[in-house]
């Protein structure tokens, strides 16, 4: 096979990215919704779900790496610096950002292709955010303010769990690590009955896990080292739904890439499953306070998304295949930046939000 031409792994992101948002869409799966239903209903099924699909990813990953077909430091998920501060703080404001729009960038395009227009502002507000963050005007701030905030780790390791306690070590523990982490992950899913009679949301946990997996074969075997270096990748929606706003608008070219193809794959899959099942309804605004919401909403998660690296997909699952230690603080952050954003929605402000908070935690403490 001819793979010259970066298109082949454009292909593969539309691919993967279609099967994602059908099983997606089907399933109901959403992270935030995952997160509200542990936070405020001590539900934990879907969490479980994307337990599962955590353990998939970090079980193929791992494989990959030991077989020699993934090199984790050639990802940009492993530097030799940890930029710390800015995980946290972006994480933070993803976070409060996907409470305030109601869902992530990734559910934002499965809520794109059943018809809901209301996404696709956001996913353009989105969009811009990240590309200033990235590229633009905000980059001079993340480059030279917030990612110089780093820690610095031994020569020769990368910032992953298997190769920072290898190097403690002595020895490398990548196969056991890995082993352990399924194991923790999957067996959750794997015990809860309720979860067995729900085969939809095992399937798309199912799916986003080997997605993972997917993506990090295309973007290494399908590429031309010589023609197109470029570091591997796999789901991730905050960078690519940026460059893909921008290769709409200016360069063609830049919309050949896997993650390019992804974002178009999970809104078409997403299309596709509510066409097939009668749920494609088209959706604005109710009025202009939910806009201001879901406008304020999108450049939080633009800005935090770009400044952790990645979103709950990007992060949470394809940096957690590499046992990154990005992971824990950006998935942290966003945890908290998600349960802000709930007290202040349901607290109608920022002091009532905290102290609401605090008022919960303490209950808590003081158990039943």
């Amino acid at each position: 096979m001819d793979i010259s031409s970066p298109w082949w792994t454009a292909l593969a992101g539309l691919l993967v990215g279609g099967i994602a948002g059908f099983c997606v869409f089907r399933a109901r799966l959403c992270t935030f919704g995952a997160l509200e239903d542990a936070m405020v209903g001590k539900d934990w099924r879907r969490m479980k779900v994307f337990a599962l699909a955590l353990g998939l990813a970090i079980a193929g990953t791992q494989a990959l790496a030991l077989a020699g077909i993934l090199a984790p430091e050639r990802t940009n998920y492993v530097p030799m610096a940890l930029p710390w501060l800015g995980i946290l703080l972006g994480g933070l404001l993803f976070g409060l950002g996907m409470a305030l729009v109601g869902t992530c960038a990734f559910g934002s395009l499965v809520r794109l292709g059943s018809g809901d227009l209301r996404s696709l502002v956001v996913l353009m507000v989105f969009g811009a955010a990240a590309y200033a963050t990235l590229r633009g005007v905000l980059s001079g701030f993340r480059v030279d303010g917030l990612e110089r905030v780093a820690l610095a780790l031994p020569a020769g390791t990368q910032a992953d769990l298997p190769s920072l306690i290898g190097r403690v070590a002595g020895h490398d523990l990548r196969g056991w690590m890995g082993a352990l982490a399924v194991l923790a992950l999957i067996l959750p899913a794997c015990a809860d009955r309720r979860l067995w009679r729900a085969p939809r949301l095992m399937t798309a946990g199912i799916v986003l896990g080997l997605g993972v997996v997917a993506g990090w074969l295309a973007t290494t075997l399908l590429v031309d080292e010589f023609a197109h270096p470029t570091a591997p990748q796999s789901l991730t929606f905050v960078s690519p739904v940026a460059r893909t706003l921008f290769g709409l608008l200016f360069d063609q070219a830049s919309l050949a890439e896997f993650g390019a193809g992804s974002v178009f794959g999970v809104a078409l899959g997403a299309f596709a499953a509510a066409r097939r099942s009668d749920g494609f309804r088209w959706e604005a605004f109710d009025d202009p306070r939910e806009m201001k919401r879901h406008l304020l909403g999108a450049v939080l998660m633009g800005m935090g998304g770009i400044l952790c690296g990645g979103c709950t997909i990007g992060q949470g699952l394809t940096a957690g295949s590499l046992l990154a230690l990005s992971w824990p603080l950006a998935v942290a952050g966003m945890v908290v930046g998600a349960r802000l954003g709930i007290a202040l929605l349901m607290e109608g402000s920022f002091i009532h939000a905290v102290r609401g908070m605090i008022d919960a935690h303490r209950r808590w403490r003081a158990g039943p």
